[in-house]
């Protein structure tokens, strides 16, 4: 082994040995376990339910504003939580809550590397679009892989805000165009932001193929297994990139995986084209009525 491995090994091992030992991360929020547990009971009503969610104003407002979303393809406004459980399902419900409540835990404060808004703005449009691409395609996990799209870049606000000056070094190497994000995360950390999501969700007990699909969001074809999900979320990721100029450093120079193709049965490259093309719109007017 030279020197050069020997280094980067003990930089990997540095960081996961920081992370796991990081004492004030973030336990399972509260209204996520009890939301969890009124749904094992059949017994649970929607306005129960509504009343427990209701508890957290700013949830509701987050899981309105995500109902309502033109990309969620909804036909008709939602104007209340209770409303939301009924058109939307208990288990669909479950997925966003879990999935907001895990990104609420995270309240980064900005900075000049770092902007809260637009973090949210690109995990909620990564995520309506995974759930419209997977109801488009067939695929019956659709809550999954909206959960998963809203997920998938969580691994970054836990960087961003236990390793801080890290985070300015991979942002500004990003900055100059020294390298991609992912590679800067690995020169300076020895670990992604990936890894990282996928430990925290392990950590807080969720499925496997959630940590799957977020683990390997940047290249679904190297999964072994629940590489569908993670194929989604890595077409929206990538549609999210390609049609909503927003300035992420970590979507810089985005390289969309071909295998994604063979993954989820999209023919051949022109037609992939093709296929993106028509969601070129429904982006548009997700933008223009979500985010402004």
């Amino acid at each position: 082994m030279n020197s050069n491995t020997e280094t980067a090994e003990k930089v990997n091992t540095h960081y996961r040995d920081s992370l796991l030992s990081i004492k004030n991360l973030p336990s399972v929020p509260l209204i996520m376990m009890e939301v969890t547990k009124m749904l094992s009971s059949y017994k649970t009503s929607a306005n129960e339910l509504g009343r427990v969610i209701s508890r957290d104003q700013a949830l509701v407002a987050k899981i309105l504003s995500v109902a309502n979303s033109p990309l969620y393809g909804l036909p008709r406004r939602v104007s209340t939580i209770e409303f939301a459980i009924v058109i939307l399902g208990f288990d669909h419900i479950k997925n966003i809550v879990i999935a907001l409540s895990m990104i609420e835990a995270f309240k980064n404060k900005d900075d000049k590397n770092w902007s809260r808004k637009k973090y949210w703005q690109h995990s909620v449009l990564t995520a309506v679009a995974a759930k419209r691409i997977a109801d488009d395609l067939g695929i019956i996990k659709s809550g999954e892989a909206f959960t998963a799209g809203l997920l998938h870049d969580l691994g970054i606000s836990v960087i961003q805000r236990y390793f801080n000056p890290e985070f300015a070094r991979i942002s500004k190497m990003v900055r100059e165009g020294q390298m991609s994000y992912l590679q800067a995360e690995e020169k300076v950390l020895g670990i992604t932001h990936a890894e990282v999501g996928k430990y925290l969700l392990e950590r807080w007990n969720l499925p496997q193929s959630l940590g799957d699909a977020v683990f390997f969001h940047h290249k679904p074809s190297a999964a072994t297994d629940n590489n569908i999900i993670a194929a989604i979320v890595h077409l929206a990721d990538f549609m999210t990139q390609r049609y909503h100029d927003s300035n992420l450093l970590w979507d810089l120079n985005y390289e969309l995986d071909p295998g994604v193709i063979q993954i989820l049965n999209l023919g051949d490259e022109d037609y992939l084209q093709k296929y993106m093309e028509t969601y070129q719109q429904l982006f548009k007017n997700q933008i223009d009525t979500f985010f402004i």
